[in-house]
């Protein structure tokens, strides 16, 4: 199974070496393209052409409201928005010169959209229609609601006011970061933010020495992701980095992580513990603590991977939710990958444990805070391909497991689920897309394109499979 994460990890290499022309590419293109079977950029759709309403009634699925997002804007007055309100939207039926606006009634709610009934159709549901409800400027009709519509809802009066507040963004074009390095994901290199798109960053690394002719070596992430330091970091705890940078004082804009009290004892070096591969994060698999590093950061490894360089060591927090207790998945009913020439069927942890002459870190040392989410199976979002962190794709809740969320990318086979914190800042509401003009990845359909897209992948990943 080990070989699988050697492929993802060529796939996030690759791409993170592409050069983005325009929106990010379509899902698993890159691949594709180094295999000559379709041209870049084909295929390329915005944000607007994918029609979210009637995916969401064909599939009888919900969609996970914007409140359980919390660094999606609105999150916190989400909960205002309530069927049966009132909104002011572009009447697209009048076939008029100019653009006419008129009252309709909220249906139901799909993340950032709404299914909307234009006021005095009554219970004739012909002309519904799904629409985004941000961003629509108010009109000037209190007075006519006053009238004609005494008792209705609509939206709050500082409502559009608060959504441009949460779209700020502390980060701007030309700072520098520190990132996770995709040659060498146990180290940082220094990057500079190019561009900002709804808390996302694209980051351009700052030495561009290694880059293939003509390639701009990049890398997607939201501005509150783990992977995303200010300049200084990695000399401050004490992680590897390739040729850092000066410090510029940006420690006041990232969000400190859970602090972490050591009274007593915290983890130590060869402790073993389960964790997800930061190379195949479908997978949970048997890790060890290979170094601690300062203010609670630690290197952990997966257990019988082929390199024994630590190039393939992986920076978590001790208060992260991809580090996981010894027992974990067989309580959770979730298959364990274990090290390469043991078999998962006849593997204990007791046995491995006496074996390998280690001891299991703690459950005191994991952070088991769980304040509850409002996540359920079959509820659709809009997810970040981890391995490909520049796409956005069509996703669905799969699986809840306390604070993870074991995410499916639609179209796709189940061998490139993810799993996510349910507090994730790659994770979207419905229509976050749209709102942000951001490239949404569509499922692939079954056209003859797309189905040898899917096979090639599919060829590649059997054959790593079967090489491992």
């Amino acid at each position: 199974m080990r070989g699988c994460g050697m492929f993802y990890s060529l796939f996030f290499v690759c791409v993170c070496c592409l050069s983005l022309q325009g929106k990010p590419p379509l899902k698993k293109v890159t691949a594709v393209n180094k295999a000559s079977l379709i041209p870049a950029g084909h295929g390329n759709t915005s944000a607007a052409g994918f029609d979210w309403g009637t995916y969401l009634e064909r599939e009888s699925s919900l969609a996970a409201s914007v409140s359980c997002f919390r660094h999606a804007p609105l999150c916190a007055q989400w909960d205002d928005i309530i069927v049966g309100m009132k909104v002011e939207v572009l009447n697209t039926n009048a076939v008029l010169p100019s653009k006419v606006y008129w009252i309709a009634t909220v249906i139901q709610v799909a993340g950032y959209k709404a299914l909307l009934r234009y006021e005095g159709f009554e219970q004739d549901s012909s002309h519904d229609f799904w629409c985004s409800l941000l961003p629509v400027p108010p009109q000037d009709w209190k007075e006519y609601l006053m009238k004609k519509l005494v008792g209705a809802h609509t939206l709050p009066v500082d409502f559009y006011l608060k959504l441009a507040e949460s779209m700020k963004s502390p980060f701007s074009v030309g700072m520098h970061v520190e990132v996770v390095d995709p040659k060498y994901i146990s180290r940082t290199r220094v990057a500079i933010i190019d561009s900002v798109i709804g808390g996302r960053l694209r980051l351009v690394y700052a030495d561009q020495s290694d880059a293939p002719e003509n390639v701009v070596l990049d890398f997607w992430c939201h501005m509150w992701s783990p992977l995303l330091h200010p300049v200084g970091w990695s000399e401050k705890i004490g992680h590897a980095i390739k040729a850092p940078g000066n410090s510029d004082n940006m420690f006041l804009l990232f969000k400190k992580p859970r602090i972490v009290y050591m009274e007593g004892s915290f983890f130590e070096e060869g402790m073993k513990l389960e964790a997800i591969d930061p190379l195949n994060l479908g997978s949970i698999c048997v890790a060890t603590v290979h170094k601690v590093l300062l203010d609670g950061y630690l290197m952990v490894g997966i257990d019988g991977t082929i390199l024994n360089n630590g190039s393939d060591w992986f920076c978590y927090h001790a208060s992260s939710h991809a580090i996981l207790p010894v027992g974990f998945c067989e309580k959770n009913n979730i298959p364990l990958t274990v090290p390469q020439g043991y078999d998962s069927q006849t593997f204990t942890w007791d046995k491995y444990l006496k074996e390998t002459s280690a001891k299991a870190a703690p459950v005191r040392l994991f952070n088991a805070d769980y304040p509850g989410h409002g996540f359920s199976p079959n509820m659709k979002l809009e997810a970040v391909d981890l391995m490909e962190p520049r796409l956005l794709c069509v996703a669905t809740v799969r699986r809840c497991v306390g604070r993870l969320l074991l995410i499916h990318f639609d179209g796709w086979e189940d061998e490139f689920d993810q799993w996510f914190d349910h507090q994730s800042p790659d994770i979207y509401p419905v229509g976050w897309c749209e709102l942000m003009d951001y490239q949404l990845q569509e499922p692939p359909g079954l056209g003859k394109q797309a189905m040898l897209i899917q096979t090639a992948v599919m060829l590649q990943y059997v054959e790593c499979r079967e090489l491992a």
